[in-house]
């Protein structure tokens, strides 16, 4: 299964960006689809994820600004990131399973995004 990353950018704080995934399959037969990022020198980490059916989950820094969907008919996990801050700036990565949950190990990886947030 391959994912593509694709909307990163340079914006300014304050500003949005919306990230799409596309993959190779059916998004239907991908339980848990998420969004990771990671910022120089530091761990990836768990941004936002929506499994299959289930409720969004977020970090608490991204909540009321970000927003993740799964968008059938293109066969894309979006990510809609409003009100952008500097601290937001990272490479985005989508990564996706075939039966695991949100917060288990995913199966596939994009190879990212870069999102830059300027001042």
């Amino acid at each position: 299964v391959q994912l593509v990353e694709s909307g990163g950018g340079l914006v300014q704080v304050g500003g949005s960006l919306r990230l799409s995934c596309a993959a190779s399959k059916s998004i239907g037969m991908l339980y848990g689809m998420t969004w990771y990022r990671q910022a120089p020198g530091k761990e990836r980490k768990l941004v936002a994820a929506l499994s299959n059916g289930g409720t969004p989950y977020y970090i608490d820094s991204v909540k009321d600004r970000f927003t993740i969907s799964r968008d059938n008919a293109k066969n894309t996990l979006d990510l809609q990131m409003n009100s952008l801050k500097p601290d937001d700036t990272a490479m985005y990565y989508c990564a996706a399973s075939d039966w695991g949950g949100i917060f288990d190990v995913m199966d596939y990886w994009g190879k990212g995004t870069q999102v830059t947030v300027t001042s």
